[in-house]
């Protein structure tokens, strides 16, 4: 992984290549709200075709989800410590 400056972040970015596909990941667990969204925000700015978004999140960024809809999707994964992870795509 390769740590990348992400305008607007609180929080480390990295990028990496797995199967081909380009990944941006951050870590926003362990951040007070509303950094979560910002950071994710942040991140989604980075997203081109076929590129995707990993957020590890102490909880599903719920009030996230409405705002971005139109132009990503995105899956959640719960992990066993009770934290999220989620990879958003761009539409």
């Amino acid at each position: 992984m390769n740590k990348i400056e992400v305008n607007g972040s609180s929080v480390d970015f990295f990028e990496y290549i797995e199967n081909g596909i380009k990944y941006y990941y951050f870590d926003s667990s362990m951040t007070p709200p509303p950094e979560p969204m910002v950071n994710a925000m942040a991140g989604l700015q980075l997203l081109k075709n076929g590129e995707k978004l990993v957020m590890i999140n102490h909880k599903s960024p719920a009030g996230l989800f409405p705002k971005i809809a139109d132009n990503f999707d995105f899956v959640e994964e719960d992990f066993e410590d009770g934290k999220v992870k989620v990879t958003f795509t761009k539409k």
